[in-house]
């Protein structure tokens, strides 16, 4: 894949601070105030491509499929992260993930259309891929130009530390997970493990674990790869660019989508506000963040207009992934949703177990923090807030098979657990009784 050109980026601090710091520089935080940093695009230089070039352009690498173009946010490297050289890209197939119809569902919601964008069809089984691979490609980068990183180190409730781990072996690069212990499920914990990862389960919540990151951090041997690191973002904004190219450059009136550490919500925001400015699109969607009422923060914030962020302690929810407290990308999605006029709500433990049921009688094998917006799409079209006859796309974050506890509780397996000879007669007399119970239920 070649850039006939190279487009130049830079980090910038995202509360306005002056200045430009280079990439390497991603992982700390702004000299001046300490405030979170962002990567900035020359968006004049973008512009000398029109957008009808890109949409070619993007389209003929997504029907190449192979090689670098098998990735779909490296299909977008000049949108992404120009600086890294081709030859420094660490992938694993990620991002071309589904954008499923969801019509039976939608009907139960009373929309007109849903699609539901599947994010956990991905390498090791969640969205934290399309950022993952952006992180550890600029690492490999730094390490082959003479960095000191002999390690790359997170805080996780295990989707970021599953993606670390794979990429860092990917790359021969060590990893170091730090995961809140008892807290996380058997097939998150067992993922960076398989992969080599130095794993430590820590007698401390998901914000304990980030506390001890950033400490840990400030030595250079080990570089930050939680979603403070503004290379995530750049990696996970494809996410938005990639629904509006699967929709044939048609803009959704609504993204929803779950949120604990809040660098999703911003990516999203941060993708679709570089299609609106480079003229690919001309319209904004709005989006719906959506939290688990037990770990609420962001919900709470926007219910004062974002006053303050004031931490809270989360407590037990289904949605373990966004089990977080004091979200560590608070003002860039706070930034996003101002610009993309968003909304906030929340879910309850009842509400996005009763939303994973639903999706799944559609077919849908939902993890606990996709039915949380499934569930908050479902109140605010029963609000009003969303209408009927807009179109909405929920971000599925992760794949339903990392939380088998959680489904195989919510499932109903009453045919399952009953003892049966292997009679043709019984079973079907037991088979018509349940397709009669079904039918009555529909």
């Amino acid at each position: 894949m070649s850039l006939p050109m190279e487009p130049s980026c830079w980090l910038a601090c995202v509360r306005g601070c002056e200045g430009r710091h280079p990439i390497e520089d991603a992982a700390k935080a702004c000299p001046r105030c300490g405030g979170l940093m962002d990567v900035e695009h020359d968006i004049d230089q973008l512009r000398e491509t029109s957008a009808d070039q890109w949409k070619q352009r993007f389209g003929k690498r997504a029907g190449i499929r192979c090689g670098r173009t098998s990735s779909g946010v490296w299909s977008k490297h000049e949108w992404v992260l120009p600086w890294l050289d081709a030859s420094s890209i660490v992938s694993l197939g990620e991002g071309w993930s589904p954008l499923l119809d969801a019509p039976g569902l939608a009907e139960e919601l009373a929309l007109d259309q849903l699609w539901i964008k599947q994010c956990g069809i991905s390498h090791t089984g969640s969205f934290k891929d399309l950022g993952m691979t952006v992180l550890v490609s600029a690492v490999r980068q730094m390490i082959d130009h003479g960095a000191p990183i002999e390690a790359m180190v997170c805080a996780s409730t295990g989707d970021t530390s599953a993606a670390l781990a794979a990429y860092g072996a990917r790359a021969g690069i060590p990893t170091v997970v730090l995961l809140p212990r008892g807290k996380i499920t058997d097939a998150q914990l067992a993922q960076p493990s398989a992969h080599g990862a130095i794993t430590l389960g820590l007698d401390t919540d998901f914000d304990g674990c980030m506390r001890v990151v950033r400490e840990l951090t400030e030595d250079p041997r080990f570089y930050l790869a939680n979603s403070k690191n503004p290379l995530r973002v750049e990696g996970q904004k494809t996410i938005g660019i990639e629904v509006v190219e699967q929709l044939g450059w048609d803009v959704p009136d609504w993204f929803v989508i779950p949120c604990g550490n809040l660098g999703n919500v911003s990516a999203l925001g941060k993708g679709l506000l570089m299609l609106y400015e480079l003229g690919l699109i001309d319209r904004l969607p709005r989006i719906a963040a959506v939290q688990a009422e037990r770990a609420n923060p962001l919900f709470r914030s926007y219910e004062t207009g974002f006053r303050e962020l004031v931490p809270v302690e989360a407590g037990d929810t289904h949605a373990t992934a966004i089990r977080i407290g004091d979200p560590v990308s608070y003002e860039r999605a706070v930034k996003v949703l101002r610009q993309l006029d968003g909304v906030v709500c929340q879910a309850t433990e009842e509400e996005l177990a009763s939303a994973a049921a639903r999706a799944d009688r559609n077919g849908l094998y939902t993890c606990p923090q996709t039915a949380v917006a499934l569930a908050g799409l479902e109140s605010l079209a029963r609000d009003g807030v969303v209408g009927r006859s807009e179109t909405a796309v929920v971000v599925s974050t992760a794949h339903g098979l990392k939380f088998t506890r959680f489904k195989a509780a919510a499932a109903d397996a009453a045919s399952q657990s009953e003892a049966f000879l292997a009679d043709p007669d019984a079973i079907s007399e037991t088979v018509g009784r349940h397709l009669m119970m079904a039918h009555r239920t529909d």
